[in-house]
């Protein structure tokens, strides 16, 4: 026991060091959990908190859906990609024991945890690189802990973290492979790095087999055959972890194939180089995406040193500083950029990976410290910062803390030098207890410092401005939600607001929002097509807020915006969320009625009037002409109206607003609304005013609104003001006669289902008697629904105007569906292999060891001993001989 506790006081100092400087550093600033400045900036609001809220919810048993669906998103989307990608970092699963309003303190746990976990491991890896003094190797980990990835990077996506703890574990599994030891043991890390966070898992695995291979290398009198059976063993244990965590791959692979394609992103090409350089010095920030590599003031200083430290091998200082060089190199070329990330360009920061490098750099300083550098070899590497600080002193990475930080450097280098020269000569404990206690204090309050400074740096930035997530209005707004909830009979939608991207993960209900990488492009289709707006190209949904949409997807209750910035409950006119079509390959519409030139008339095809009438089976939208009134005069082309930025010199009259004012005409005492998707500026009419921001790319786009009540008159006039040259479709406004929807949505109901429910990934549907031609279920038609009717065998579901249709037989009576993720069962299959190959290499392993106690014969383990010539196995405190 007490072996195990003194094996264990370096990992947890290093855990506590770099965990106690976080928080201090959020203290200092007031961030929370320990001030009011909210953490949920970018993604970590818009995303991870509402995911953690989600899984809360399924731990206790309050939501609809399970892992496999979820009912509230996207109008129901598929969900087991999204949690093995946002939710499978270990911390995560801690948010069931905390309360739901306090969601936010264990998402920063899963931060702060992580970032004591990876410290510790890397200060037991660093053990197995060299052996040398616990301390010493736990101070240099916590560098690592709080490597200028984390602050930059990692704080706001919680799963990524696991990256941190990934890349020194899978260390600890690929030095086994060099022992030829516990190839179980290490292909269970593998599996685990992978299965916590796969695609940080990967960079991790790239970065472990990178370093193998240089220890492989520069390993003295080591047989060619001896270097080739330790990759073979790493190559092995690498593939059956990865069977043993298929379904993450297979799942989120298929779910990706299957997503909305993000908007395209070119690589501007390489950043400057004294730019690049940069970032190994601590405290600043560019305003420009560049790999964030800091790893700590004695990480520095020593791998500035390593080059100079002649105890080294010249093999081994070659060989690590070829590593460094070549994965910073990587990491700013675009072929190597596509490697570190899953061969696709990512959708924001092209340096994802960069936490590897900081890893390398720690090891290095690591190697350095445990063979003893000279006060001469430790003063070459400070010149050697010196000399980088003075290139890059006007880069903008370097701030006033920069200068702070390298000063505080000097007790770092001044501690170093007392500790190796006393480790050299008989010199007092109390001299090594001070250098070292002199050293602890300037590696807390250092990296303290490093990452306030980074904090307080981020807050100036606009972009990242903190969502409100579950503040004291959003809880009040969930209770309001719940209190109308009527799932699932009908659908109570939170709204197109937003107190994060998600807000139906967030404070519930059953709406049209959702952002995630995992969007189904046939969701993201089918809702634009039936009017919804999007965010991103479609990688975050939006409700619907026309009356025809929320009729199309049953809901019965939504919250709209108020003028005051609060929210009023509404009621909708809901269609079923199931009914029974008996025309749909007609179309559901019939012929068009002829029309004047400028009255009214049924929606042209291809316009989104029509999708929604063809979706609903009913004519209810009258689509008048237009006619340019007052105001710049527009241009008309074939597909609309282009409207110039303002009107030209000469031709503007005193006192005129700007923009352009159409007039329409409908039946009186009907709702107009208005869809001009990729429109710029303000629309108003009838006594409304709305802010259009649709772009003329796509990558944002405006819903279906509504503009009011049609007056007796029966004109509708219009005002478009444009945020420079804009276009509108040539049929921008709809008009719903009196009584039109009321009718048609009447008509569905007395079609519709008698009963249904919703259980999980499963719905059952009770059909009205004697139906026939085809169910439409109010939800988008996503690939791994089956269906079978009357019990009968199941069959993939169709779709009809982006809905899921199943065909019926005649005098059907009962509708069952389940939802599968696609790639499950494949994925399942494969970790079922590697969970036998994994037995039977134990059992083998086992029945060897009974017949020979001993694991290696004299001659192996003369090769093996050869091989750990310079990277000695161990976790003790023991010098270098």
């Amino acid at each position: 026991m007490r072996a195990i506790i003194k094996r264990s006081a370096a990992p947890a100092l290093a855990a506590l060091l770099s965990m106690g400087a976080y928080c201090l550093a959020l203290a200092a600033h007031g961030s929370y959990p320990f001030g009011t400045r909210s953490r949920a900036v970018n993604d970590l609001g818009n995303q991870f908190i509402p995911f953690h809220a989600r899984l809360w919810d399924l731990l206790h048993g309050t939501t609809s859906g399970d892992l496999f669906f979820n009912w509230s998103s996207g109008y129901g989307v598929p969900f087991l990609a999204d949690f093995l990608t946002y939710l499978m970092n270990p911390f995560s699963w801690l948010v069931g024991l905390f309360p739901r309003p306090l969601v936010e303190f264990p998402v920063f746990l899963v931060t702060l945890l992580s970032i004591g976990l990876g410290a510790a491991l890397m200060t037991v890896f660093l053990g197995r690189l060299a052996p040398g003094p616990g301390r010493l190797r736990a101070l240099l980990s916590v560098g690592y802990g709080l490597c200028a990835w984390v602050l930059h990077d990692g704080f706001a996506d919680p799963m990524w973290m696991w990256g941190l703890v990934s890349l020194p574990m899978t260390g600890i599994a690929a030095d086994w492979c060099l022992h030829r030891r516990r190839w179980v043991a290490g292909t269970a890390l593998f599996a685990l790095a992978w299965a916590g966070n796969f695609y940080t898992a990967a960079m991790a695995s790239l970065a472990t087999a990178l370093v193998l291979l240089v220890r492989v290398v520069t390993a003295e009198g080591m047989p060619t055959g001896e270097r080739l059976r330790v990759l073979g063993r790493a190559a092995s244990m690498t593939v059956t972890a990865l069977a043993l965590a298929a379904p993450v791959l297979t799942v989120t692979f298929e779910a990706s194939r299957a997503a909305q394609t993000a908007p395209a992103w070119t690589y501007p090409g390489p950043p400057p180089l004294l730019d690049q350089l940069a970032q190994l010095l601590p405290g600043g920030r560019d305003a420009e995406e560049l790999p964030h590599i800091f790893a700590g003031m004695p990480g520095l200083l020593l791998v500035a040193a390593f080059p100079f430290v002649r105890a080294l091998p010249v093999r081994v200082r070659v060989g690590w500083y070829v590593l460094a060089v070549a994965v910073a190199a990587s990491f700013v070329w675009e072929p190597t950029i596509l490697l570190w990330h899953g061969f696709a360009l990512p959708n924001g920061s092209p340096f994802r990976a960069a936490f590897v490098l900081s890893g390398v750099v720690v090891m290095m300083a690591w190697l350095a410290l445990a063979h003893r550098p000279r006060s001469r070899e430790l003063a070459a590497g400070a010149g050697l910062v010196a000399l980088l600080a003075w290139l890059c002193r006007d880069r903008p990475a370097v701030g006033g803390a920069t200068w702070i930080l390298l000063a505080g450097g000097g007790i770092v280098l001044a501690a170093l030098i007392v500790l190796t020269a006393a480790r050299r000569r008989a010199a007092r404990a109390a001299v090594r207890s001070a250098a070292t206690a002199a050293l602890t204090c300037a590696v807390l309050l250092g990296s303290a410092y490093s990452a306030y400074s980074l904090i307080a740096l981020r807050d100036t930035i606009a972009w990242f401005r903190p969502k409100a997530t579950l503040s004291q209005r959003a809880l009040a707004t969930r209770d309001g939600l719940a209190a109308r909830d009527d799932w699932p009979r009908l659908r109570t939608d939170p709204g197109p607001h937003e107190f994060a991207n998600n807000d139906p993960l967030l404070i519930g209900g059953q709406g049209g929002s959702y952002y995630s990488s995992y969007v189904p492009a046939a969701t993201a289709r089918a809702l634009h097509r039936l009017g919804a707006g999007w965010y991103i190209k479609g990688r975050h949904t939006l409700s619907l807020e026309d009356p025809v949409g929320r009729a199309l997807m049953g809901v019965g209750s939504y919250l709209a915006p108020h003028h005051d910035g609060g929210f009023t409950a509404q009621n909708a006119r809901p269609g079923p969320l199931v009914s029974v079509r008996r025309d749909l390959r007609r179309g559901g519409r019939g012929a068009h009625r002829t029309a004047a030139p400028d009255g009214p008339r049924t929606p042209p095809d291809g316009t989104v009037f029509a999708r929604q009438e063809r979706a609903l089976g009913a004519r209810v939208y009258e689509v008048p002409a237009l006619s340019p009134a007052t105001g710049t005069a527009p241009l008309r082309d074939a597909t609309g109206w282009t409207l110039p930025a303002r009107k030209p010199p000469g031709e503007a009259a005193d006192g005129e607003a700007p923009g352009t004012t159409f007039t329409a005409r409908c039946t009186p005492g009907g709702t107009a609304v208005w869809y001009a998707p990729q429109f710029a500026g303000h629309v108003s009419a009838l006594g409304r005013w709305t802010r259009a921001i649709g772009r003329r790319d796509g990558i944002t786009e405006n819903p279906v609104r509504i503009l009011g009540t049609v007056p007796a008159d029966g004109a509708v006039p219009v005002r478009f003001t444009p945020d420079g040259p804009q276009h509108i479709p040539e049929h921008p406004i709809g008009c719903l006669p009196p009584h039109s929807l009321s009718d048609a949505v009447a008509a569905l109901r007395a079609n519709g289902l008698v009963k249904w429910n919703t259980g999980g990934h499963e719905l059952v549907a009770a059909l009205p008697p004697h139906s026939s031609g085809s169910a439409l279920i109010a939800l988008p038609a996503v690939p791994g629904w089956g269906c079978s009717v009357d019990g009968g065998p199941s069959r993939a579901a169709g779709s009809y105007a982006g809905l899921l249709a199943v065909p019926l037989h005649p005098g059907a009576s009962r509708l069952s569906c389940a939802y599968t993720p696609p790639g499950l069962l494949p994925g399942l299959a494969a970790s079922g292999a590697g969970a036998l190959a994994l037995v039977a290499v134990a059992t083998a392993a086992r029945l060897r060891g009974r017949r020979n106690r001993s694991f290696a014969t004299p001659s192996q383990t003369m090769t093996i001993n050869q091989i750990c010539q310079n990277y000695p196995a161990g976790d003790g405190d023991r010098a270098v001989p």
